[in-house]
């Protein structure tokens, strides 16, 4: 039986994914900030999949520290994990610095990203016959260009900028990582859910064109199809839309930009006193 952990999994995409990966057998390892939430996704889940294969943990990827001890536990009850969907994000309308002094957009659909995954790594082991998997979700809404002076403390905040300057450091995240990884066995992914009828949707755009989306189960799609299918078995550092191979914008292509990203990742968690393990 293969292990996912999915991240954001108490609601909206990340909860119909949950559910679609329970039903095909895997055993689901729910995250959320609440307990409480957390208790009640696994029994809808339970009831919805008819399966029992499920636990949770609790996290608020707003702080390090959290995220730290998130991947401590997760390595403390599990030996493997099969697959990782980073799935979790945020749209915030205000201006808010996490425990640490980083923007809340960038620190919880970046950074603690990235310290969740390579905090994660060793467990993330593939099987006898089939690569590991890591999935990103990120957003046609990514930036074009990358602007690092306004990533950890923007001198002037707007949420629409630093929610698509997070998507698209997903995306640079996740070509990296892919290439580092190449001799490992694990395959890294990233895509686009579409426009779905979520609460960050709707904090962040309101109705779209007169709707408000597409639904979570929709939005689920292209995160199972990475998850699942056999036609991405050995498909490495690309960006998906509709199950499809993508085209992001052209600075994803600019090694520099990834590799500074990269450092930048690092040293904003050793400075808080973290560090990789």
């Amino acid at each position: 039986m293969k292990t996912v952990l999915i991240t954001g999994s108490t609601d909206g995409i990340g909860k119909q994914t949950a559910v679609i990966l329970a039903q095909k057998g895997f055993f689901v390892l729910i995250h959320g900030r609440n307990e409480e939430k957390c208790r009640q996704t696994v029994n809808e889940i339970s009831s919805a999949a008819g399966s029992k294969n499920l636990d949770y943990f609790t996290c608020d990827l707003l702080s390090l520290r959290e995220v730290y001890r998130f991947s401590e536990e997760v390595k403390k009850r599990y030996e493997n994990l099969d697959i990782l969907i980073n799935n979790a994000g945020v749209y915030l309308k205000d201006y808010i610095l996490s425990p640490e002094g980083i923007e809340a957009t960038f620190q919880i659909n970046h950074l603690s990203m990235f310290y969740l995954t390579l905090n994660l790594l060793p467990i993330i082991k593939p099987g006898k016959e089939e690569n590991a998997r890591i999935i990103n979700v990120s957003s046609t809404a990514h930036a074009s260009k990358m602007d690092f002076d306004n990533l950890v403390k923007p001198a002037k905040y707007d949420g629409h900028r630093a929610y698509s300057l997070s998507k698209l450091c997903n995306i640079l995240f996740t070509v990296e990582l892919s290439e580092r990884l190449k001799d490992k066995n694990i395959t890294v992914n990233c895509l686009h859910p579409g426009v779905i009828n979520t609460k960050l949707l709707k904090a962040g755009w309101g109705a779209v064109g007169g709707f408000f989306g597409r639904s979570p189960k929709e939005g689920a799609k292209t995160s199972v199809y990475l998850a699942v299918s056999k036609d991405v078995e050995n498909i490495t550092g690309k960006y998906f839309s509709d199950s499809k191979i993508a085209k992001p914008h052209d600075i994803v292509c600019d090694k520099d930009a990834r590799t500074k990203l990269w450092r930048l990742s690092e040293e904003l968690i050793n400075r808080n006193g973290y560090e990789i393990v």
